[in-house]
């Protein structure tokens, strides 16, 4: 298959362009069908071109879209890592501070002792 060294260095750069090409490929199409502002057709449009035309057409849209690719890119990020901090947050249960304002709120109304408060609040802050 290889005859020289030289034929496998081009081998080497040859499989590296086409695995770079799929990277960019996967990475236009994530972000052609994550634009809600662009239409279907224009979206189909785009996906006949980078069939017919591949490296070009890549090409055309990291440029003319590259700025928007951004954008879209760290919305989404923001987006997963709100949904994260809410998860943990309401995984984690509530702050100790709001363990005492409750605490207390029974205290008041008489539901615990202040023994019992003081060991809520004990519990709390360790």
């Amino acid at each position: 298959m290889w005859n020289s060294f030289w034929d496998f260095i081009w081998g080497m750069v040859v499989i590296f362009a086409f695995v770079a090409y799929l990277l960019v490929l996967f990475y236009i199409l994530s972000d052609l069908f994550r634009d809600r502002k662009l239409s279907g057709w224009f979206k189909a449009i785009w996906i006949i071109f980078l069939i017919v035309i591949p490296y070009l057409t890549a090409l055309v849209y990291l440029i003319a879209r590259g700025r928007g690719m951004t954008e879209r890119t760290i919305a989404a990020q923001q987006q997963v890592q709100q949904q994260t901090d809410d998860y943990i947050r309401n995984v984690a249960g509530k702050s100790s501070t709001e363990q005492i304002a409750d605490a207390k709120a029974l205290l008041d109304s008489g539901t615990i002792t202040p023994q019992e408060f003081e060991a809520l609040k004990a519990k709390a802050l360790a």
